[in-house]
């Protein structure tokens, strides 16, 4: 079934990570066999490849850039111009994979529409949609860069990351958008820009409702209920986001899964950290808005980690073609299973962008 995941960190992974993503994930993890620079070495799950594997044609796919003032611990960049550089040479590698045929840029309607019609006839190596997401939005050295961004194909921006963010504030902070957050969210309404509510701490979430009249999504977001930690949302919050008629993409990071992750000790078999996990947070989101509506992939995978911090039954993305049987088995229906997989995300950018 064709397949939409909302958010994947492919240039990051490229770039930060130097994983060349057109070869297969056997190859990257096998050119990193003995590295310890990082815990997900040799564990990767995502590649081009593997994208086309699992028939997911189209990605959300992110640019970021943490800016970290003299006080904050959090790895980043020490000014806002070294973040858009950074931002600019994750940008030139999409390029790149364009030119190389292996990735295109959706931006508006007729894109989508083309994208999708080249994938429903099939072919060889067809190449990955893409539609640029920006991750925490510090690197708008003023207001005037989101202009420059939308014009070189950015469509959707979530203000926040992780901590203290020059705009919002972001996963394990707390506090408001302020003055600047608020003209951010002004200025993405005019350029009709996504905002992406996924890691604003609850101060800001609340902000963004009260001062954003444009279309919203959460790319990568799974439900506190069931895992208590501010990285997720409350039913309230769930709540709010479908009154908006947004989509909430599931992800599979293994300590938003399943409650009692211990990073660094935790394994997913030893959590009993599975796919069916990923579905009891859909299905809460479903419980809360009465329809499977609002639902749909938003993986995250190899988002700075690997297969020691996802499901078991994982050993790439184009596993995700097993999704669609879990949630048969759940009861879903045919048709509520299509919405997950892409019908979801695709009203709701045609009604973005129609």
């Amino acid at each position: 079934m064709f397949t939409i995941d909302a958010h994947l960190d492919l240039s990051m992974n490229a770039l930060e990570w130097n994983r060349d993503l057109t070869q297969p994930v056997t190859g990257i993890n096998a050119r990193e066999k003995g590295m310890t620079d990082k815990p997900d070495r040799g564990k990767a799950t995502v590649s081009l490849p593997a994208l086309r594997a699992g028939n997911i044609g189209l990605v959300v796919a992110t640019q970021i850039a943490r800016y970290v003032a003299p006080d904050n611990s959090l790895p980043g960049w020490h000014s806002p111009a070294q973040a858009w550089a950074q931002t600019q040479g994750q940008l030139a590698w999409y390029k790149a994979m364009e030119d190389a045929g292996e990735m295109v840029q959706i931006t508006d309607l007729d894109s989508l529409e083309k994208h999708l019609d080249d994938w429903h006839w099939g072919g060889d190596k067809l190449p990955i949609g893409y539609i640029l997401s920006l991750e925490g939005a510090d690197s708008m050295v003023d207001l005037g860069y989101l202009e420059k961004a939308y014009a070189y194909g950015l469509r959707a921006l979530g203000p926040a990351h992780y901590g203290p963010g020059r705009y919002a504030q972001g996963t394990d902070a707390t506090g408001f958008m302020g003055r600047r957050g608020q003209d951010l969210l002004k200025e993405m309404e005019r350029l009709n820009i996504i905002l992406d509510a996924t890691h604003l701490c609850d101060d800001s979430f609340w902000e963004a409702m009260d001062h954003f009249e444009g279309a919203v999504w959460a790319s990568h977001n799974n439900c506190r209920a069931l895992v208590d930690h501010n990285r997720q949302f409350s039913d309230e919050q769930l709540k709010e986001l479908i009154a908006r008629d947004a989509v909430i993409g599931g992800a599979l990071d293994a300590w938003m899964m399943v409650p009692g992750w211990v990073r660094g000790e935790s394994t997913p078999e030893g959590m009993g950290c599975n796919l069916e996990k990923m579905i009891d947070h859909l299905d809460h989101i479903c419980q809360l808005a009465g329809n499977a509506d609002h639902i749909g992939i938003g993986s995250d995978l190899d988002g700075a980690f690997g297969k020691e911090q996802c499901p078991y039954d994982l050993e790439t993305i184009a596993d995700l073609t097993s999704v669609p049987d879990l949630l048969r088995k759940r009861g879903y229906k045919e048709s509520e299973v299509e919405k997950v997989m892409h019908g979801n995300w695709l009203r709701f950018l045609r009604n973005v962008w129609g």
